[in-house]
């Protein structure tokens, strides 16, 4: 064990009484690529004035893993140095802590039969410590070194039961009017599953003279939701939203990347270099793969890349729920930076994203969420790629703008939601047990008096390429969505007040209808077919004039449908895909299949995460070919 350390009485007396010891300490990390004392003031002074961390900026400029960075500074100081804090060292009682990892510098442990304090000190705490060579002798061999990523898996080792609990029972505790764990119980899910399905069926079946007091709710139902989405897309059609090329201010703040992964170890190499592409500096970059236990494949294949960029690996442990929003919440504690965004496994970001992001964010400081666009850009590929990527042209190029600059509540996207991430603490972060997270948090920042808007800047996705996967998909996000209907809608007097007539409106008609519209839709769907398999389809009309009615409810939320859909393509120059938009009734078949699977889950899976398997499509990623060369970020 004594081999681990080095002779304390080596300490080099000269760092004492050096002139200048920071440009010794930054020739000595950066060796060769430093050659003089002047040379190494300026580096100094640059990342001074930019606001960087030098360390992370000496490692950007010698081309080194944080890690070699670290290593070189302990042999300076004439310190122990570490790559990782190791397995058999022991911790002792925690002490009381901020709460927030990314902040800690130090970690105290018993390894073997000594005392270690590992330390990730920054630029200016190993100067002091260079000053200080009296004391590092009284501290004998019980300090190490040991990378930031190292100190803090070691301290995600140590409060593996505390950063659990945080992930699922945060929001309970500090908004537990929000939690869909604590307000959705067995029986609230039951009953509505139950009515769900009593509607479906009571209009499928109700005798005729039910029927003038049941087809004008249900036709509410279906038709206020399409009705709401078209007049969002004309609002919009008009407005030029040009895309602005983003300000070269000369202090950028950190910005925090998280990426959820689970059974994704193909697209890492991909979302690798996805990431190295940002056009933004890599010493601000605090970009972290979240990952879950019991994905050892996706775990290794991120090990791989770690050397490779500004990365971090963060190993959530095992526990229910096994959803995205727990394994982020898992991830919020080490967090750096001023501003976060979430980027799904297969996504590829326009490289200026972020710069844009921070000059909206800096411009308006009363804005605390936004949300860029995600395009498909696998379209090509089939039926249901092309009605996937209408869908989402529609709702992030004209919905979500339209919804978001009338002062109304925004469902954000799975992906591409930037925050303030002050604004996400205090909103108590993501719940954990609601499969779509996104569409909550939305609607909870609304509720607590905070802002969104919508970013120019497009994030590129890979839309789902079988029935299975698309269903599946399909079926998590109508889960989520009742369960958010149903975790806001448990107070309706609160939630008014807080988000005003228009938002409370707003709020019932898009999400409910995103929850309900599907059913519903069946429901008048199984109408006709049955009745014109019973009376024949020349005599539907004499037998039930009802029929008529229904069909034109049906073809009415079709065609308004497709007009936003087509908008949605317009907007995005994808005209040539308009003729797919006849087939929207087999579309829409689908949508009813996936509506009713999730009605049935919400009882009997309510937190379950049906997984989108990526990497399926057979098209190259239209997103890395758009990328513009990105500038010198260092």
């Amino acid at each position: 064990m004594d081999a681990l350390f080095p002779d304390q009485r080596a300490f080099p007396a000269n760092k004492t009484d050096q002139s200048d010891p920071r440009a010794a300490l930054v020739r000595a990390i950066l060796g060769s690529a430093c050659e003089s004392a002047g040379q190494a003031a300026s580096i100094l002074e640059t990342a001074n004035f930019e606001g960087a961390d030098i360390m992370r900026r000496l490692a950007v400029i010698a081309d080194l893993p944080e890690g070699r960075v670290y290593a070189r500074a302990a042999a300076w100081l004439g310190l122990a140095y570490f790559d990782v804090i190791p397995a058999k060292a022991q911790f002792g009682a925690e002490v009381p802590f901020s709460g927030q990892i990314a902040q800690q510098a130090s970690l105290r442990a018993r390894l073997g039969a000594r005392d270690v304090l590992f330390v990730a000190p920054g630029f200016e705490q190993l100067i002091a410590l260079s000053k200080r060579s009296d004391t590092m002798r009284a501290l004998g061999p019980g300090i190490c070194v040991v990378p930031p990523a190292a100190l803090k898996a070691g301290i995600a080792r140590q409060r593996e039961a505390w950063l659990t609990s945080e992930a699922t029972a945060r929001l309970g505790r500090l908004k537990g009017r929000f939690s869909a764990a604590d307000h959705i119980r067995p029986v609230t899910r039951l009953g509505f599953a139950l009515a769900v399905l009593a509607v479906t069926t009571l209009a499928v079946l109700a005798p005729g003279m039910l029927l003038p007091l049941i087809t004008p709710p249900l036709a509410i139902i279906y038709l206020g939701p399409s009705l709401f989405r078209l007049m969002a897309a004309l609002r919009t059609r008009g407005f030029n939203r040009p895309k602005v090329r983003p300000r070269n201010p000369g202090r950028l703040p950190v910005y925090s990347i998280l990426v959820p992964l689970y059974d994704e170890a193909a697209l890492v190499p991909q979302l690798c270099q996805a990431l190295n592409a940002l056009d933004y500096p890599r010493d601000k970059l605090d970009i972290k793969f979240v990952v879950e236990a019991e994905s050892p494949k996706t775990i290794a294949a991120v090990e791989a890349h770690l050397d490779r960029g500004p990365f971090e690996l963060i190993v959530v442990q095992d526990s229910a729920p096994r959803t995205k929003p727990k394994a982020l919440n898992y991830a919020l504690p080490f967090v750096r930076g001023e501003y976060l965004v979430v980027f799904d496994a297969e996504d590829v970001p326009e490289p200026d994203q972020l710069r844009l992001a921070v000059d909206r964010f800096e411009a308006d400081p009363g804005l605390d969420c936004l949300q860029a666009e995600l395009v498909v850009d696998n379209a090509a590929e089939n039926f249901l790629t092309k009605m996937f990527a209408s869908e989402y042209a529609a709702q992030f190029g004209l919905i979500l703008p339209a919804i978001a600059g009338a002062g109304l509540p925004v469902p954000l996207g799975g992906s591409s939601n930037h925050l303030r991430a002050e604004s996400l603490m205090k909103a108590g972060g993501w719940d954990s047990h609601n499969v779509t997270e996104d569409a909550d948090l939305g609607v909870r920042l609304a509720r607590l008096g905070m802002r969104c808007e919508t970013l120019v800047s497009a994030t590129f996705e890979e839309a789902p390429v079988t029935i299975n996967g698309w269903v599946r998909q399909r079926t998590r996000w109508m889960k989520g969505w009742m369960q958010t209907l149903l975790v806001h809608n448990r107070n309706t007097g609160a939630l008014f007040r807080q988000l005003g007539p228009a938002g409370f409106l707003a709020f019932q008609i898009y999400v409910g209808g995103m929850a309900l519209t599907a059913p519903v839709h069946a429901a008048f769907l199984a109408i006709i077919l049955i009745k014109s398999f019973t009376f024949g389809v020349l005599n539907i009309w004499p037998a039930d004039p009802w029929i008529a009615i229904h069909g034109a409810i049906l073809l009415l939320g079709y065609a308004c449908n497709a007009v936003t859909l087509y908008l949605g393509l317009r907007r995005f120059g994808r005209q040539r895909h308009a003729g797919w938009l006849a087939l929207l009734p087999l579309y829409w078949i689908l949508s009813s299949i996936a509506g009713l699977r999730a009605a049935y889950q919400l009882f009997a899976n309510p937190f379950e995460w049906e997984k989108t398997r990526h990497a399926m499509t057979r098209l190259p990623r239209q997103g890395f070919e758009r990328m513009a060369p990105t500038s010198d970020a260092k």
